[in-house]
């Protein structure tokens, strides 16, 4: 049986595989998706920061040691958060246990909005870029990132274990759920093109200021090998809007 999004990182196996993977040297968040991350937000000193699917919210302490002024993470699985409670413990974040699709954003009251690797797990992208636009104030920004559109069109070439050596794309117009084998698990993710997600912040009324690929940096990476696995095929894919 596949779950989605919370429910299966509450599986408390795949939980368990999750976390000693973040953790691992050279894990492709650090290497790839946190550096533009870090690059398109810039300085946060000051800002309002609402953090969408913030896992275990090790973004938000590191925010507020920089200088946010506040830090409020949403996330619905009861894994991430009891991680996220302890990250946070001492310091001025906020946590609250909620589904993006249908939490009641509030309304003008960041000036940056982040969703890091969680829009795919979602089925309704627009109601997402919607209640976002309510919460940021004028000129505030968004910047998310997914799973690169190529990774997730289609899975056939690699059902585990061991690193994906080969990468088929394929149905990749044909948007929508895909049910994928990771960690040990089945999961449910959502297919969409790059031109998806770009209208998507159009539409939304954001101005598209930024697309980016993630490219491989070799001084993010301790191992060669590695980095040049990673220069084989675009993971992420980071994008950035601002409210008029």
């Amino acid at each position: 049986m596949s779950l989605q999004g919370p429910a299966f990182y509450d599986d408390n196996d795949i939980f368990k595989t999750y976390m000693a993977g973040r953790s691992r040297p050279d894990n492709p968040n650090d290497t790839l998706e946190k550096p533009v991350l870090l690059e398109l937000l810039g300085d946060l000193t000051g800002k309002r920061i609402l953090d969408l699917g913030c896992g275990d919210a090790a973004f938000g302490r590191e925010a507020l040691r920089q200088g946010a002024a506040a830090y409020v993470g949403v996330e619905g699985s009861d894994n991430m958060l009891a991680v996220a409670r302890q990250t946070l413990a001492g310091t001025s974040g906020q946590l609250i246990q909620a589904d993006l699709e249908t939490w009641g954003y509030p309304r003008e009251t960041f000036e940056i909005v982040i969703a890091r690797l969680v829009l795919h797990y979602l089925g309704s992208m627009a109601a997402v870029f919607a209640g976002v636009y309510q919460a940021l104030l004028p000129r505030g920004r968004f910047v998310f990132s997914v799973e690169h559109p190529v990774i997730t069109s289609c899975d056939r070439a690699w059902q585990g274990p061991g690193p994906r050596q080969d990468w088929i794309v394929d149905n990749y117009f044909e948007t929508g759920p895909r049910v994928t084998q990771w960690l040990g698990g089945q999961v449910l993710k959502y297919h969409r093109t790059v031109e998806d997600y770009y209208l998507g912040l159009q539409r939304a009324g954001f101005i598209v200021e930024s697309v980016r690929e993630a490219r491989p940096q070799p001084a993010y990476f301790s191992d060669q090998e590695t980095y040049l696995r990673r220069t084989r095929i675009p993971l992420f894919l980071l994008m950035a809007g601002r409210k008029p």
